[in-house]
């Protein structure tokens, strides 16, 4: 997908789209044009070359949404192919767009009773003219905080302010990629993270092994060390948890998964308090390379990775 919205057929080169910290990638428009099903009476993708002539891509089985961010995990591809009536892994509209707004993820998580971080969500409306309000909520919630964008992945936009006189600069940083933002409480304990994948109709969710994060050198788990491979952040799995520590971080991940209506996968990533476990975010679409901590959890769970694409796909064809 282009940036202005154009579904095209791009060469099947990953070597184009590499994370190149001094050429990030872009989607070149390349005047082809993907054709979704005109109904759902068929699954066919057609494609309509530069030069306008037309060429069938063939019946889709099934779709593997692996995209992530606005546009990919939030609802609206899911939304896309339930209207063109194309199977797909994952979560639905409502589930999609609940994980990726994170008020309303820990709205829903905290009427379930799970535990999450204290928080504040800001508008730009209300930034421009309350802003004194708002560095009241901010006091109130102790330094330093985490400003955030409400909709956006991968800590894009992401800051830790120690520092009052910092606000105003992540409040910006935020703001270009959302006109809504959240301030979280810091929270102090290990970063762990669990893997969810849905039953089979009939049947209950289950959860992997744990993961952890460990951040040393680095502010927090940004944008730059979950693709850049910039230092500072060691991923380990299994995390060392007691088995009672680990049944209660799967029972919880289970009931963060259902209570926001998840389907097919999930990644549940929590902070181990002294006060216990706080879901930090369910991310509906995980990260999805070998090393990716996702498969790497269902990896050492016993469920390899061609396993766990075939089951996902299995579970998408169950729906």
């Amino acid at each position: 997908m282009t940036s202005d919205g154009a579904f095209t057929l791009q060469p099947d080169d990953a070597a184009l789209f590499a994370l190149n910290p001094a050429a990030m990638p872009h989607v070149s428009d390349n005047g082809t044009r993907v054709r979704w099903p005109e109904s759902t009476a068929s699954r066919e993708l057609s494609v309509v070359e530069a030069d306008g002539t037309v060429r069938s891509l063939g019946a889709v089985d099934v779709v593997f949404p692996i995209l992530h961010g606005p546009f990919g995990e939030d609802g609206t591809i899911q939304g896309l192919l339930e209207l063109a009536g194309l199977p797909f892994v994952g979560s639905g509209v409502l589930a999609s767009a609940l994980g990726m707004d994170k008020h309303f993820t820990k709205t829903v998580l905290r009427q379930a009773g799970i535990a999450v971080a204290p928080w504040q969500t800001v508008t730009a409306r209300s930034w421009a003219t309350d802003p004194a309000g708002v560095e009241s909520a901010v006091t109130a919630l102790g330094l330093p905080v985490f400003v955030k964008p409400a909709r956006a992945g991968s800590s894009v936009g992401v800051s830790k302010v120690s520092t009052l006189d910092r606000l105003a600069d992540a409040m910006a940083t935020a703001l270009a990629e959302d006109d809504k933002v959240l301030i979280e409480a810091t929270l102090i304990g290990r970063e762990v993270e669990i893997g969810v994948l849905g039953g089979r109709p009939g049947q209950a969710p289950r959860a992997s092994v744990a993961g952890e994060v460990i951040v040393s050198g680095r502010d927090f788990y940004d944008f730059d060390a979950k693709y850049l491979d910039a230092p500072g952040i060691d991923l380990v799995c299994p995390a060392e948890l007691s088995d009672a520590e680990l049944a209660e971080m799967a029972e919880l991940a289970v009931r963060t998964f259902e209570a926001i209506g998840c389907a097919g996968l999930a990644r549940v990533d929590f902070f181990l308090t002294a006060d216990g476990f706080v879901v930090n975010e369910i991310n509906t679409m995980p990260g999805f390379t070998p090393i990716s901590m996702f498969p790497t959890c269902w990896l050492n769970s016993g469920l390899s990775y061609p396993e766990l694409i075939d089951e996902l796909i299995e579970l998408a064809l169950a729906e």
